[in-house]
């Protein structure tokens, strides 16, 4: 059981004393950069770190408050486990204040408590109304149950009453699920001589060791972690909640950027395309047309896109699935919350939950597609999975692609998996990487391969069967998995519905049908075959004696050699199966009154018959057992 770590973020309108109530609760001054300093704004996100007086440690964040940079703020409050909303007393609520409480909102934050500050600049009176006002503006949000205290900043008036509360209340939130892959937003870029390229950001999953490997989504590039550190401390090992950095070995600065997730390698595939669970507020200016341009927030990235809606718009208040298009791919995981904000003028307009990370396209013609998203927001964990499944075909997918696909993970997926293999609605398929394929698409390609060799069957009546290769590049154009190939074909030859043949599959009850003209030709080559007796003529020389019919003639003459009329020896020869029948019963009879056969004997048998033929001959006698070779001589073999 690790130890809680908690993300404090700050949130409210500029100018409200986030920055300066961050300084008197922690002595760190969170506003860094030059401009921050000259400006008396916060531009950038800040960090700090606090002990309460449990002991607990907390990371805080702290975030802009003007509206020009309310991007960073949306960056800032992915990871927050609990936010302290920041109003000035002397002012009240603000614009930026409902921006920020709306975003909060929008990213799941369920914890937090609001703070008035100032509280030196005002009198009882005015601030009892603040307070009134502020607890009409929280009203129906996760904070309209949570205390409103009021503190100063520069007297320190209320500040070890809030730690109090702050204290009681961070103990009350539930630490994020140590389970799935590790990821961490980059919120930080920089480099430190002699340590090479250090990122920043909130530990959101997982764990990462110092020494692993982890990759740098959307672009995929891989790196080891040199080091750990968390709040200024070297550390071993990262948990969610942290506010961690890392140093990434053999990685330029040029190499990852603010925005890119750091994560356990292979557990992630960035798309450009996504289905949402998409929450349009209220407070939006007009109703959202269908490809309408946004700007979307997820983790610390904003990536420019387009809105792709079932309908041609939706209105303010409405709660809708949607699909959002992007400019360039992003990296998440179904269950991530995002934040939309128009593309002009800018404004936070609503945001919710990630459904599909790699959805199909979906069309406006075909509502059914749609009508899937409903079972991604509602549905059980097995549904999911087994939705995901139906979707991935005949390719099927491996543990670690269904987990990115449902955000399941450990034990909770490996018992969904059981469960549904059990009641066999999948097919698991072992090897390298465990892999599942769903039990209609495995049901629908042994359908196909039976529609694919009575095809086969009806175009080449006179074929025995379709090569088994052939048939599986006949199937399922993705079908490159042969440990699925070979069980379909398992299957299908266990159930009796299909047979084999060497290297050749077909219907089990698939039987040659000769028509009349093509009766006659095997009525004549048979002929042939007969009549040459100890001399046949080659395949070649056969066929050509149909004249006119060459092409039927040779798919006959193979039939022959199938059902055995025609038997192939040695030396490209082929004998009817008669002839080999008087020679067996010729060579029998004489080894019996002689007790031997030597060449010159088997000579006088066949009429002073050449080598050519007389070598296969013997050997092919050898090979059915009548006969058992003693240097040069033959005997009956017992």
């Amino acid at each position: 059981m690790h130890a809680k770590t908690i993300i404090v973020g700050t949130a409210g309108h500029i100018d409200h004393g986030k920055t300066t109530l961050v300084k008197a609760l922690t002595g760190i001054d969170t506003d860094r950069l030059k401009d921050e300093k000259e400006r008396g704004i916060t531009i950038e996100l800040g960090f700090a770190h606090l002990c309460l007086p449990s002991g607990q440690q907390v990371g805080i964040v702290d975030v802009p408050g003007h509206e020009r940079f309310v991007k960073n703020m949306v960056a800032g409050a992915t990871g927050i486990d609990f936010v302290v909303l920041v109003i000035a007393a002397d002012e009240g609520v603000m614009p930026q204040t409902r921006e920020h409480l709306e975003i909060c909102q929008l990213l799941g934050v369920k914890k937090g408590i609001t703070v008035l500050t100032k509280k030196d600049l005002v009198d009882q009176e005015w601030l009892d109304m603040v307070v009134e006002d502020t607890r009409a503006f929280v009203s129906g949000t996760f904070l309209e149950d949570a205390p409103i205290l009021a503190v100063s900043s520069t007297t320190g008036e209320g500040l070890d009453e809030f730690l109090k509360v702050l204290d009681k209340m961070v103990i009350e939130v539930v630490p994020r699920p140590v389970a799935g892959p590790y990821r961490l937003p980059v919120d930080r870029v920089f480099t430190i001589k002699g340590f090479g390229t250090v990122v920043t950001g909130t530990s959101i999953s997982g764990r990462v060791r110092a020494g692993d490997m982890v990759s740098i989504y959307p672009r995929g590039i891989t790196a080891r972690v040199r080091g750990i550190q968390s709040h200024g401390h070297d550390i071993q090992e990262a948990q969610p909640g942290m506010r961690t950095a890392l140093n990434l070995q053999a990685i330029s600065r040029d190499q990852v950027d603010r925005g890119d997730v750091i994560a356990t390698p292979g557990s992630l595939h960035p798309s450009c395309l996504l289905d949402l669970e998409f929450l349009y507020l209220a407070s939006a200016a007009r109703p959202l047309r269908h490809r309408s341009p946004v700007r979307f927030h997820v983790g610390t990235t904003e990536i420019t896109g387009r809105v792709l809606l079932q309908g041609m718009e939706i209105t303010p208040g409405s709660k809708e699935y949607i699909q959002i298009r992007l400019d360039r791919p992003v990296a998440v995981l179904s269950r991530d919350r995002y934040v939309i904000r128009s593309y002009s003028p800018i404004r936070t307009i609503g945001g919710g939950v990630i459904l599909n990370p790699v959805p199909r396209k979906r069309k406006r013609s075909r509502p059914e597609l749609w009508a899937e998203l409903e079972l991604l927001a509602r549905g059980r964990p097995r549904d999911i999975i087994e939705y995901h499944l139906r979707q991935s075909g005949a390719k099927g997918l491996t543990v670690p692609e269904i987990a990115m696909r449902a955000s399941l993970y450990g034990e909770e997926l490996d018992q969904e998996l059981n469960r549904l293999l059990r009641s066999e609605r999948v097919i698991g398929l072992e090897g390298g990487k465990r892999r599942f394929v769903h039990k209609k698409v495995y049901e629908a390609l042994k359908r196909q391969a039976k529609e694919v060799l009575n095809s086969f069957h009806r175009d080449n009546p006179l074929a025995q069967g379709l090569a088994k290769e052939e048939l599986r590049s006949r199937l399922s154009p993705i079908l490159k998995d042969q440990k699925l190939f070979q069980r379909l074909l398992s299957d299908l030859i266990g159930s009796g519905e299909i047979s084999q043949d060497k290297d050749l599959v077909y219907l089990s009850d698939h039987k040659v049908a000769l028509g009349i003209e093509e009766e006659e030709i095997k009525k004549r080559l048979e002929g042939i075959f007969k009549q040459a007796g100890l001399q046949p003529p080659s395949r070649r020389d056969a066929i050509s004696m149909i004249e006119g019919y060459e092409v039927a003639a040779g798919r006959i003459f193979d039939l022959m050699v199938r059902e055995k009329v025609l038997v192939p020896l040695k030396g490209g020869l082929y004998y009817h199966f008669s002839t080999l029948e008087r020679i067996k019963d010729m060579v029998s009879r004489f080894i019996e009154r002689h007790g031997e056969l030597g060449i010159k004997d088997f000579r006088g048998l066949t009429g002073g018959l050449s080598r050519k033929y007389m070598i296969p001959l013997l050997d092919y006698l050898d090979s059915q057992r009548v006969t058992i070779r003693i240097g040069d001589r033959r005997i009956l073999r017992q």
